[in-house]
């Protein structure tokens, strides 16, 4: 069929025999950016509009937040399973809780500028970011189909920060800044990592090939990654206590205690040095 002669009931033909089942199944973005929202905003009062006072009223909100889990759930499993995933995400919060509370920690003691928990808590673009992957993280291992993945959308649009829900990520991490950072789904980060805006943990191939192997790169405990570095490939190791230099490209490991920097030349000169000023100088 022709685009340029499609009349308007062969279009709403198309779009009806378009919305099979499969599309039907997935949760709307909305509803799961609610479903994170009210979660985060009952472990961290700092981002609820009405924080939980009393010990029932904090028990009814984690029945809440269990049953809005299983609804979300249900268009893609059966309801009993549903329910059951939805148990299991709820018996892990404690842990859960606790690893994005060293996350926030991390943040305060890694950035000068940070005056409080409370204002990492609820201004910092990372910390939004790092506290919505643990949630897919945790759903994703639970082989939730597709809502990790809306998550780490919902933390995306909201920080700039693409995390996929897959990416294994240790304990107290900082992200400084953080907008322009990608970590792909198979890199594995140990614990107390650093990193700042702009830093890719990417592949080296985007063959389709390649799904399901260790694309992504794996960095190691007290890494600290600056600004705008790539490090690609399955292979490629970043060495324990290492920092990683800003603009810098690795493709191959490095031992641990490594120091890994990009040499370049930066001129200063007058600006009655020269007849003419490029554009591309700005």
């Amino acid at each position: 069929m022709s685009a340029s002669n499609v009349s308007e009931s062969e279009f709403a033909q198309v779009l009806a025999d378009s919305c099979r089942p499969p599309a039907r199944s997935l949760p709307l973005k909305r509803d799961v950016a609610h479903f994170v929202d009210g979660l985060l905003g009952l472990l961290f009062p700092q981002l609820a509009e009405e924080a939980a006072g009393t010990l029932e009223e904090i028990k009814a909100r984690l029945e809440l937040v269990r049953w809005e889990l299983a609804r979300l759930l249900q268009p893609g499993l059966q309801r009993p399973h549903a329910e059951e995933v939805a148990g299991q995400f709820a018996a892990e919060l404690p842990h859960l809780y606790a690893r994005v509370q060293l996350d926030a920690d991390a943040i305060v003691a890694g950035d000068p500028a940070a005056e409080s928990l409370d204002e990492v808590v609820a201004a910092y673009p990372g910390f939004m970011a790092i506290a919505t992957h643990r949630v897919a993280h945790h759903l994703y291992h639970l082989e939730v189909p597709v809502l990790p993945r809306l998550l780490a959308e919902v933390a995306h649009t909201r920080t700039g920060i693409d995390i996929h829900p897959g990416a294994s990520i240790g304990r107290s991490f900082c992200i400084d800044h953080g907008t322009g950072i990608v970590i792909g789904e198979t890199a594995v980060l140990g614990d107390e990592v650093k990193i700042y805006q702009g830093v890719t943990l990417g592949a080296l191939s985007v063959s389709k090939l390649a799904a399901g192997t260790k694309r992504h790169p794996t960095i190691e405990d007290r890494v600290v990654i600056y600004a705008n570095a790539t490090v690609l490939g399955g292979d490629t190791v970043v060495g324990h206590d290492s920092v990683v230099g800003g603009n810098v490209w690795l493709t191959q490991s490095v031992s641990p205690y490594s120091l890994v920097y990009h040499s370049s030349a930066v001129r200063v000169r007058k600006v009655s040095e020269g007849d003419q000023l490029l554009d591309f100088v700005i």
